[in-house]
């Protein structure tokens, strides 16, 4: 399959960089280089992109598309929380923007055997990185069940977590939960027809809470948000694509408290905690 993916807010994120032909910017998160292409179209001779990430079919699909800027562009596979070790190996300190579009892509959705989508029947996977050990498989195979009720109702923020997690614990029990499809089946069952008449598919909020569990989506964030900045030169820009609202409430969280730091008491007449801003928003947080 090739790699397609539809950059969201494409021109509203390259535009938000405000792009300098000189300057320096990374993509934290590649994909098809859909952003990276616009960014690289708006460099000059001296401007580079470093783009980032941790899928290998990205990359192919990436290093293909981004052809007419080789020479501007450096593509390195990791993972978007590494960027500080990235720059120092690249003799980068500082650059002039950074940008993340979070989540899962379309391909990987739409590519069965990655075992992302609740749609095709696949072996347990949800891994980005392929070359990583842990996959969906452990996360149904060996949690326990409070720690899949959890994970179910925190990142998927289903409200039948706790049926959900008791039917997988059930059914394992019987035999190992091996294909995307078993799973499926298995929260059918949990959760009631009634519920399952309306609504989306009901095996999305729990695809999508074992896919964050898998990847740690949420728990490298806020750290990664914070090393991200401190690689800003002054008047760099960040941009932030989320569309799961744990995401985006940990995105606007992290930089509403870079933007302001201090811990002062509201009265107290002078700044004693010693937190300085490193963030100013250019534009609203939506």
């Amino acid at each position: 399959m090739i790699f397609e993916h539809k950059s969201v807010l494409l021109m509203e994120t390259v535009d938000s960089l405000n792009v300098k032909p000189d300057g320096i910017y990374v993509d934290g998160t590649l994909g098809g280089g859909g952003h990276a292409y616009e960014v690289s179209r708006r460099l000059g001779e001296k401007g580079r992109l470093i783009g980032i990430d941790q899928d290998a079919d990205a990359i192919a699909a990436a290093t293909e598309r981004l052809l007419p800027f080789k020479d501007k562009v450096t593509i390195v596979r990791s993972n978007y929380k590494n960027i500080r070790e990235v720059l120092f190996n690249l003799g980068i300190e500082k650059v002039d923007g950074i940008y993340l579009d979070l989540g899962v892509s379309s391909y990987q959705l739409d590519t069965a055997d990655r075992g992302f989508s609740y749609r095709e029947d696949a072996p347990l996977d949800m891994r980005m990185d392929t070359d990583q050990f842990f996959s969906a498989y452990q996360v149904v195979n060996e949690y326990s069940q409070k720690e899949l009720c959890r994970i179910i109702r925190d990142y998927g923020e289903e409200q039948w977590a706790a049926r959900i997690a008791q039917f997988i614990v059930e059914e394992r029990e019987r035999g190992a939960i091996c294909t995307t499809g078993e799973l499926v089946n298995i929260i059918k069952k949990a959760i009631p027809i009634r519920v399952r008449k309306s609504g989306s598919h009901p095996a999305k909020r729990t695809f999508q809470a074992i896919r964050i569990e898998v990847n740690n989506e949420i728990g490298l964030l806020e750290k990664s948000l914070r090393d991200i900045v401190d690689c800003l030169k002054p008047g760099g820009r960040l941009c932030v694509i989320s569309f799961h609202s744990l995401e985006d409430r940990v995105a606007k969280q992290v930089i509403r408290n870079l933007e302001r730091p201090c811990t002062c008491p509201p009265k107290a007449p002078i700044c004693t905690c010693g937190n300085v801003q490193k963030l100013k928003s250019v534009s609203k947080l939506i």
